[in-house]
């Protein structure tokens, strides 16, 4: 079995307005020295098969599902 993890940010300049929330709220909550708060998605995915196979199907599910090219960035890693 693979488990392949996809790690999917938005790309640099495209807003963050979650981030942004999350960021005033821990300021409200007390925390200091914060300089920035950035959302990413975490995908866990098993799969049968070779580590070849399982990365360029994970690539095609990215492609396709998991991030949009116009606004995110992508990694994966195979376990």
């Amino acid at each position: 079995m693979v488990v392949a993890e996809v790690r999917v940010e938005l790309k640099k300049g495209v807003a963050d307005p979650e981030g942004k929330n999350t960021l005033k709220a821990l300021e409200l909550l007390g925390f200091e020295g914060i300089v920035d708060v950035k959302t990413v998605k975490m995908f866990e995915i098993e799969m049968v098969g070779s580590a070849g196979e399982a990365e360029k199907k994970v690539q095609e599910m990215c492609e396709k599902l998991l991030a949009n090219p116009v606004i995110h960035n992508y990694s994966i890693k195979l376990k």
